[in-house]
């Protein structure tokens, strides 16, 4: 017996009361075999939708597939808000690759299981007495640690080609092997995933990029012949030499920057610039004579423009296609420590902006180890992280005050002269020792005091006002300096 939440219990009891069949299914069930907790809870039943829906007042039926979905309100689990409850059914002929052409609901379990794609997702669960309904030896390729379809491979393929690209990513999520006569369709029906929505594509495409090991899943890809039909330029890296620096390949560089960003668990946007950051590297490599060596000049502005027409065919969000291929586009910046310039890291913050130039420096490390350097951050990186932070840090200026040069012209009827400068300065004074007082109505009402004031008097708090700026803005590099162990 496995222990179910209240709010997957609540609803099969409710089932069963009416007199229902009512069964744990699919990627929990082998979830909870596994030992891991199941990310989804789905129940299959003997019940037609419209019965399903009398039994539940909050739920919603908006499919041709006869889920139903049943809302919990009183969970502290967000990921139970809603349980799906699907009825047994009986799928007729797919004339497309995608859908059946028809759907019946008066089946059987048995019916129900049949239709199902792997053999790992067709074992039902009764949790009112914990017995398991396993018409596929489901049991037994998960103690295998394999992927087998539930019957045919072919018929099960030729249902929905998307169950092709769904066997890797589930071998990749799971750490299974696929069984040889899987492996052989899989070879063989690869080409019709170019029927399939890019929108279906790309969603099981993440879910490979989103699991532990990625790379083992894009080199299955590659190795099933499923991969050119997602991703196909990542392929032409394949054997593509590169320079001394190098000690991999183009295509396993790639692979490798991509599986440190899994390995530290950083967000899917970070995975795809990794995976592509280098993808134009084989259309712009070229041989120096001079450098006696392979050179890629320019290959981060066309890899830039080349994700970005990557990211568009498999139709992911506009913010994710300008965020990586920012990344990807800006990923070579400055590699002299001794030549780098404020502006200069100011032009990347600028280019990339501010919200994405972290993620920026974690696309240089998978970068970096994918060349195979050490893991540790080394100094030169350090000292990039300290000059962002530098250039990044709140403006310890007069342009940080709530009034400018104009409005002082126009409140106090000054004309441009030094007298304005002391003003300002003087005002900074204050607002440094109290960030509280940068605001309009304070600088405007403190400007008029000050401007009473003899230009004696005005510019010896504009000059103090200098020197705190200074003595100011000198501490907080100096402190951010020291958090990075850099000079």
């Amino acid at each position: 017996m496995f222990t179910i939440p209240k709010e997957v219990s609540r609803v099969t009891d409710a089932l069963r009361k009416a007199g229902f069949e009512a069964y744990l299914i699919g990627g929990c069930v082998r979830d909870l075999l596994r030992n891991e907790k199941p990310k989804d809870w789905d129940i299959t039943t003997n019940a037609t939708p419209e019965k399903i829906q009398e039994l539940f007042e909050k739920s919603f039926y908006e499919n041709d597939y006869g889920t139903v979905g049943v809302v919990n309100e009183d969970t502290e689990d967000k990921t139970l808000k809603v349980i799906e409850v699907t009825p047994y059914r009986i799928e007729g002929k797919y004339t497309d690759g995608r859908r059946p052409a028809e759907i019946h609901f008066n089946a059987t379990l048995e019916d129900d299981l049949r239709r199902r794609d792997f053999t790992v997702n067709a074992i039902a669960y009764d949790p009112s007495n914990g017995q398991m309904v396993d018409l596929y030896n489901g049991l037994t390729d998960i103690k295998d640690k394999i992927i087998r379809t539930v019957g045919e491979p072919e018929e099960r393929f030729s249902e929905d080609y998307l169950r092709i690209l769904r066997a890797i990513r589930l071998a990749t999520e799971l750490g299974f092997t696929i069984n040889t006569y899987t492996e052989e369709a899989i070879k063989k029906n690869a080409p019709h995933l170019e029927k399939i929505s890019r929108e279906r594509v790309r969603d099981e495409f993440s879910k490979i990029l989103m699991s532990q090991h990625p790379m083992n899943g894009i080199i299955l890809a590659h190795e099933l012949g499923v991969l050119k039909y997602i991703v196909a330029e990542i392929e032409e890296g394949i054997g593509v030499e590169q320079n001394g620096d190098h000690i991999y390949d183009v295509w396993e560089h790639n692979l490798r920057a991509l599986q440190h960003a899994a390995d530290r668990e950083w967000a899917l946007h970070i995975r795809l610039a990794s995976l592509l950051h280098d993808v134009s590297k084989p259309e712009t490599r070229r041989w120096s004579k001079e450098k006696d060596d392979w050179t890629f000049y320019g290959h981060d502005v066309v890899g830039g423009r080349v994700a970005k027409k990557i990211l568009t065919r498999l139709k992911y969000s506009n913010a994710e296609i300008e965020v990586i291929s920012k990344l990807v586009r800006h990923h070579l910046f400055f590699t002299d420590i001794e030549k780098i310039t404020l502006s200069a890291v100011r032009r990347i913050v600028q280019n990339v902006g501010p919200e994405n130039v972290w993620d920026l420096m974690k696309v240089r490390a998978c970068d970096r180890i994918g060349m195979g350097r050490p893991k540790e951050t080394p100094y030169r990186l350090r000292k990039y992280e300290s000059m962002i932070e530098e250039a990044m840090r709140a403006p310890v200026s007069v342009g940080m005050l709530k009034i400018d040069g104009a409005r002082l012209m126009e409140l106090l009827k000054e004309k441009p002269g030094p007298r304005l400068g002391w003003i300002l300065h003087a005002l900074l004074e204050e607002a440094l020792d109290d960030p509280n007082l940068n605001t309009k109505k304070y600088m405007e009402t403190r400007a008029q005091e000050l401007a009473k004031l003899s230009d004696k008097e005005l510019c010896a708090l504009g000059e103090a006002g200098k020197e705190k700026k200074e003595e100011e803005e000198s501490k907080e590099i100096a402190e951010i300096r020291k958090r990075h162990w850099v000079k």
